[in-house]
């Protein structure tokens, strides 16, 4: 038995750790890519951190109901845009507020050599080769080797916590 299916949790528990989870701030990205037809794909993301250094590594999380998972799915490379504050409209277009090629409507996108979009005025962009993908509960984990790193100008990271965007403030 899985860890997933050894215990299923109750209604309860997944609420709590929903509400304890609105507690953990965490920055914003856009993870952007583009499928084997060239249609750009880009959604919002907080689940994101780096596997290793060695080999360089990010790792995301995307639920199997998202519009991007059937692209990554099908093993599309990916770019992890990592947001300033001044992207919020921007998260929230790629968060739902827009749908398919409209989301990339705004922002300074740009492609790179293999045609991975990204975001060239985030306050980086980390492009990825997909390596593994694990599904897990109703969410898959991906796995992706660090092949290219861009970076914007200086740091003032947009933030999610509590249901809201924020940004830190010193």
């Amino acid at each position: 038995m899985s860890p997933v299916t050894a215990g299923v949790p109750s209604p309860a528990i997944s609420e709590s750790l929903r509400l304890a989870l609105r507690g953990l701030a965490k920055s914003v990205v856009i993870i952007s890519m583009i499928d084997g037809e060239g249609r750009r794909h880009a959604m919002s993301a907080t689940a994101v951190t780096p596997v290793s250094m060695t080999p360089p590594s990010m790792l995301f999380c995307v639920n199997r109901d998202a519009s991007s998972y059937f692209t990554l799915v099908g093993g599309a490379d990916f770019c992890i845009n990592i947001l300033a504050f001044e992207h919020l409209e921007l998260a929230r277009q790629c968060g739902g507020g827009a749908k398919g090629e409209a989301r990339f409507n705004t922002g300074a996108w740009a492609q790179d050599e293999s045609g991975v979009p990204f975001l060239s005025d985030a306050q980086a962009s980390v492009i990825c080769v997909q390596d593994q993908r694990i599904p897990y509960g109703t969410h898959d984990i991906f796995i992706g080797l660090v092949r290219k790193v861009a970076f914007g100008d200086g740091i003032n990271p947009l933030i999610y916590t509590n249901g809201a965007y924020k940004r830190i403030s010193d």
